[in-house]
């Protein structure tokens, strides 16, 4: 049986930054590493919009990536 062994988490936010000339969304992301593996859905949620803030882009879109390793037992 294998393990799943939870190696790091990053947090994603997309912005909305404005519109093109046919008048869909124009998308940019930033990514943050080292998040703390253990941090909640809230904990994560409450960091974007507390960045987001700091930006006049429309925060559209938050994602959490979690790497693991895979281990054989």
């Amino acid at each position: 049986m294998a393990q799943a062994l939870l190696t790091g988490t990053k947090l994603r936010l997309v912005f909305q930054v404005g519109m093109d000339e046919e008048g869909k969304p124009i998308m940019k992301s930033k990514t943050f590493s080292n998040v703390k593996k253990d941090s909640t859905t809230d904990q994560l949620f409450q960091a974007a919009i507390a960045i987001s803030g700091l930006t006049n882009d429309m925060l559209n879109n938050l994602e959490r990536n979690d790497t693991s390793e895979i281990l054989a037992e």
